[in-house]
């Protein structure tokens, strides 16, 4: 007989029992015997999250809407709550049992059908992997070139260059690729202990760029504007819901397998405690640095500068350049590491546990980043366009059918052994090992959210393909919970059939 865990319980230790079945199990997938990460390691990770190069554009993307900055700080906070909110539902099934997000998957896909979505966040996970890889090796030549002026010529791709990309952007992108392999591959804790300087190191550098800044401008040049108000009363309402959506989105990938950070926290008060310093409290000190940097940059240099690499590379002095760059670099190996390394490296040991360890399926995402040349990805929108935000439409769904699964069909209850045993009469077998509701309602959510991102010259569609995570998400909950409980009746119907025939 199995125990079955209610969310508000104490996960106890426990390791690999002699049950559990080998092809749903390794060290890496079973429950942990220790959950040692505490509020500011769940901080830290947020701030490796937010702190980079593509978190300050998106930031600054923010104040450049045409609305008023208090409208704009409205919808940053609306849109982070929204996050903090949905991360604190993740977070509480796989802090409690103690298993990564794929694991968790299991009890609402089902123990084979779990690898849908763990496939899915693996492949995005994949891609950003290598375009951010490509973004902060692009920070290393900065410095590279500042310190080593002769290496110009094999920054040109004309003159040097393979597949796209120049000589030194080659030797750029594999130096950080080593690095991050090489972070990824000492193991969560070693992990734990490098985000945890991530987040502050960039938050220094800020604030002395801030202060340079101000030192050059001036208090009175500050404007937390940047740009025209072309938005006022109602008519800002939609431009404010698009700036919530944005927002949400940009933190859907890691919101929907946060579950594989919170597995790690000492309670489910500590995980909370991290999100609301990490996300509300972080992302608004971090957004106003933001824009206060940037708008500086208009009377110090002459022009707007949204991307923090190139601020720092128009500062005179070498040392500040040479630290600035080398920060931002750092600050977004941190973002990959958490955002697009863990999570496939769990994702593809889940599909097959005994062949792939944790390890094993983080160093396939980061070979796969490199087999995709993510500078020509990154440099063509339309690839973009048609790859991730297609399958990004999925994110929404596989999150409102988790969500619905946890909280409003199993009532928060866990049966932690079934999670890894092929037994039919197992909790989690459903139908041949998967859930045919969920795989329905993640494709019905999918289909839906994804007509107005590939039809954008339709009538109104651009307008709607911003919410296409909302759209996702709303559907494969309404319809899970719709279905949920009349394929269970039918499962149990087709089983009593079985045993009177």
């Amino acid at each position: 007989m199995t125990e079955t865990l209610p969310v508000a319980a104490t996960t106890e230790p426990t390791t690999t029992k002699p049950g559990y079945d080998p092809r749903l199990t390794n060290d890496d997938l079973a429950p942990l015997t220790e959950q040692k990460w505490g509020a500011y390691n769940i901080f830290a990770f947020w701030m490796s999250d937010v702190h980079s190069v593509g978190g300050y554009v998106t930031a600054g993307s923010l104040f450049m809407l045409g609305m008023s900055s208090w409208q704009v700080l409205v919808a940053l906070l609306v849109g982070i709550g929204i996050v903090q909110l949905f991360c604190n539902l993740v977070a509480k099934p796989s802090q409690v049992t103690g298993v990564p997000y794929p694991v968790i998957c299991r009890s609402v896909f089902g123990v084979k059908g779990a690898n849908v979505p763990a496939v899915i966040r693996g492949l995005i996970a994949v891609a950003w992997y290598g375009i951010q890889t490509y973004l902060a090796s692009a920070a290393l030549n900065i410095v590279l070139l500042k310190l080593f002026s002769g290496l110009t010529p094999y920054a040109d791709v004309q003159q040097y260059g393979f597949l796209g990309l120049s000589a030194l952007g080659w030797f750029s992108f594999a130096v950080l690729w080593v690095v991050q392999a090489a972070v990824f591959w000492t193991g969560m804790e070693s992990i734990r202990r490098f985000i945890d300087f991530c987040g502050p190191a960039v938050y220094v550098v800020m604030f002395v760029l801030a202060g340079y800044l101000i030192y050059r401008a001036g208090w009175g040049a500050i404007d937390l504007t940047l740009g025209d108000v072309k938005y006022t009363g109602f008519a800002s309402v939609p431009v404010m819901l698009g700036a919530i959506a944005l927002v949400v989105s940009y933190f859907s990938g890691p919101m929907l397998n946060f579950g594989d950070f919170s597995r790690y926290g000492k309670s489910f008060a500590a995980v909370k405690r991290g999100n609301l310093l990490g996300l509300p409290v972080n992302f608004l000190v971090f957004s106003l640095l933001v824009v206060i940097t940037a708008s500086l940059t208009v009377p110090v240099f002459g022009e707007l500068i949204t991307d923090p690499v190139s601020t720092v590379a128009r500062i005179d002095t070498t040392f500040a350049i040479v630290l600035g760059a080398l920060t931002f670099t750092i600050a977004t190996i941190g973002i990959n590491i958490v955002a697009n390394f863990i999570s496939p490296a769990f994702d593809f040991s889940n599909v097959s546990p005994q062949r792939i360890s944790w390890r094993a399926g983080g160093m396939i995402a980061a070979v796969g980043s490199v087999l995709i040349t993510p500078w020509n990805l990154y440099n063509s929108p339309e690839i973009i366009h048609y790859t991730l935000e297609v399958l990004g439409a999925f994110i929404g769904p596989l999150f409102g059918v988790l969500i619905a699964g946890h909280y409003l069909v199993a009532k928060q209850k866990v049966t932690v052994d079934d999670l890894f045993t092929m037994s039919t009469s197992g909790r989690y077998w459903f139908r041949n090992g998967y859930n045919p509701a969920a795989i329905v309602a993640t494709a019905a959510g999918a289909v839906v959210a994804v007509i107005p991102v590939l039809w954008s010259d339709g009538p109104g569609m651009k307008a709607t393909a911003q919410y296409s995570w909302f759209i996702g998400m709303a559907v494969g909950l309404v319809l899970y919970t719709v279905l949920a409980p009349r394929a269970a009746r039918t499962s149990e119907d087709a089983e009593t059939s079985a045993e009177t025939s």
